[in-house]
């Protein structure tokens, strides 16, 4: 598979009904939001729901969830020790001039997470440093509109330890809090650059792997935080530009997607109180998807 050879730029619309997209553990997991009352969520989290779609689908991973690992290895080191193209440079008995090099090429091949986000490979007791810059950026979702972000106490009823003064009688109730947006609309971007895609290896196959799972990209992703169907992606546009640099830069490609609210005045409930347009580029077309 060769290396994509034109640039690619991608934006993502998504609503959020009653779920925490991306909780703040700054400030007691509240939804992430900015100065002005926004919503947020970082590019790291996205990053990882995409890791785990990819993961579902076979891909591997070098940066798996501990709850989601599909290997024997506990540890980022211990997947990298374990791959008999990679580990080798990694020994300090190894006097491979390239090393490093060689390192980015066999761990690109590797990993697809490697070849599209990179990976800094340093560890502890080890002379080698390499950091791989992958093709695919991510930008951190905000939300069109400002959220209103709702609070609840919660109980926790359960004998998580046996009482020790009365085994026979429950552990006392403990108090907690959960947090949630009530509704929102998201939006983030994203772009492939062919430069970097040549170093890793990143091709037209695996692009098209990235799309996909932009397009599910809330699929087996639930939990109590995030219920099923509570996050979910209503919009993905792809271009594909003719050349390496592209006929228009990312930032004004991404700029060609306008969401604004019917009414500014309304409290938007769903993603029907938006209008979505996308301002035509000259010999630029967009595909539109519609999320899973």
């Amino acid at each position: 598979m060769s290396p994509i050879k034109n640039k690619i730029d991608f934006a993502v619309v998504f609503t959020v009904d009653k779920a925490n997209p991306n909780g703040d553990p700054l400030n007691g997991n509240r939804p992430r939001q900015d100065y002005d009352g926004h919503g947020e969520v970082s590019d790291v989290a996205i990053k990882r729901k995409l890791r785990n779609r990819l993961q579902d689908e076979g891909e591997s991973i070098l940066v798996q969830s501990d709850e989601r690992r599909n290997d024997e290895y506990r540890s980022i080191f211990a997947r990298v020790e374990g791959n008999e193209e990679v580990a080798p440079y990694f020994a300090k008995k190894n006097k491979e001039p390239n090393k490093e090099e060689l390192v980015e090429t066999f761990a690109s091949k590797a990993w697809y997470d490697v070849r599209a986000f990179g990976q800094v490979f340093a560890f502890k007791g080890t002379d080698v440093s390499v950091g791989v810059r992958g093709p695919v950026s991510i930008h951190a979702a905000t939300s069109i509109s400002p959220v209103e972000v709702t609070s609840m106490q919660i109980t926790k009823s359960v004998n998580s330890t046996t009482n020790e003064k009365d085994p026979s009688k429950k552990t006392s109730d403990t108090m907690g809090m959960k947090h949630r947006v009530d509704f929102g609309v998201y939006v983030f971007y994203g772009s492939i650059n062919p430069q970097l895609a040549e170093r890793t290896g990143f091709s037209d196959e695996d692009a098209e792997k990235l799309k996909q799972a932009l397009i599910s990209l809330f699929a087996n992703d639930s939990s109590s935080a995030r219920p099923d169907g509570s996050m979910e992606v209503n919009k993905v546009y792809w271009w594909e530009h003719n050349s390496k640099l592209g006929q228009y830069s990312s930032a004004k490609v991404h700029r060609s997607v306008n969401i604004k609210l019917n009414d500014d005045n309304a409290l938007p409930k769903s993603i029907e109180d938006y209008a979505i347009t996308v301002e035509e580029l000259a010999g630029l077309s967009v595909a539109e998807y519609d999320g899973l």
